[in-house]
């Protein structure tokens, strides 16, 4: 099974559907499976009193009002959904808010996204997995413990899910990754895990699916130098070429058998590579071989084989014999 690979937009587009569409058209070129947003409708999932990141923009007073300015309507959505669908690409959405997953489904959304802030939500949970559809939780919150209790909860739905490894930093530094983890999961949990990274760059996600992620999930944006919460932790777009690149080659290679045993596809290159026995000085005829005599010269063949070297030390030569000459068995008394 191909890896599942998502390109996160989140708020990158700053409210502005023209950048989000530009989104899609570049997203799409990069060979990602889907490509992820986030439905905020701020209303419903917070207030003016959210404490983080109160003044962080020099548009918006308030978190909430950030909130505000990330919203869409659901005509705008459904045409975001149909310009993912004209491009060939799943559209994805997190919603953080059972008024979202209510927004969502109007649209058309196939699978849900849960945010680690999510995890304990279980009034979304449920909300999410009565829909019955597939759930990608995400776990950078998360002790195990809480997310045994989630995964236990969903269980009663009978949902498909899978669960990403996640780090909540932003960027998350390589100590940070919890690559570790990745195999904590398959063995604790019976479903497909994967990681979501946020560490601006390829490598974890390259190295998660060679621990056998089944699912990636990366931000990513025009430039890391536009505004957003996310830029640190965000791979821009020739970037999520790269690593869609890279996670399709290492794929590859995982599923792909090697016999070691069977070489036979190697002789002509044997022939021209490895090497034969030579005397490395003018030795004359009834000269006793030390090893400090002897050189190996390509090609293989013309003479003694030089894994054999040992087989003529101590022995005498029946005829002389130039510096470089090769060295068979019919020159050895």
């Amino acid at each position: 099974m191909s890896v599942f690979i998502v390109a996160e937009i989140g708020q990158a587009h700053d409210g502005s559907l023209g950048i989000l569409h530009s989104y899609v058209d570049a997203v799409a070129g990069t060979g990602v499976d889907a490509i992820k947003f986030q439905t905020h409708i701020a209303n419903a999932e917070s207030s003016i009193h959210e404490p983080f990141r109160v003044k962080f923009s020099y548009e918006d007073e308030t978190r909430f009002d950030y909130w505000k300015r990330m919203e869409f309507s659901l005509p705008q959505w459904k045409e975001i959904k149909q310009h993912c669908d004209d491009k060939k690409i799943m559209f994805l959405s997190t919603p953080f808010s059972n008024a979202a997953v209510d927004l969502l489904e109007e649209v058309g959304v196939t699978k849900y996204k849960v945010g680690s802030g999510e995890v304990n939500n279980f009034l979304l949970l449920e909300k999410i997995a009565k829909t019955g559809k597939n759930i990608i939780l995400s776990s950078g919150m998360s002790s195990f413990q809480e997310l045994d209790e989630a995964v236990e909860f969903l269980q009663l739905y009978n949902n498909k899910f899978s669960i990403l490894q996640c780090s909540t930093q932003y960027p998350t530094l390589p100590e940070n990754s919890g690559l570790n983890i990745i195999m904590e999961m398959k063995k604790k949990y019976n479903c497909p895990i994967g990681l979501s990274d946020h560490s601006g760059t390829i490598y974890p996600s390259i190295a998660a699916v060679a621990l056998g992620a089944e699912l990636i999930e990366v931000h990513t944006v025009f430039d890391k130098r536009m505004f957003g919460p996310d830029t640190s932790s965000s791979l821009t777009i020739d970037c999520l070429k790269q690593l869609v690149d890279g996670v399709r080659f290492v794929e590859v290679s995982l599923f792909s058998t090697v016999d070691k045993n069977d070489n036979s596809q190697y002789q002509e290159l044997k022939k021209i590579f490895e090497k034969s026995l030579a005397v490395n000085k003018d030795l004359p005829a009834g000269y006793k071989l030390t090893f400090d005599d002897l050189e190996a010269k390509k090609p293989f063949g013309y003479g003694i084989q030089s894994k054999r070297y040992k087989e003529v030390i101590g022995k005498r030569l029946k005829y002389k014999k130039n510096k470089y000459d090769f060295l068979n068995m019919k020159d050895i008394l």
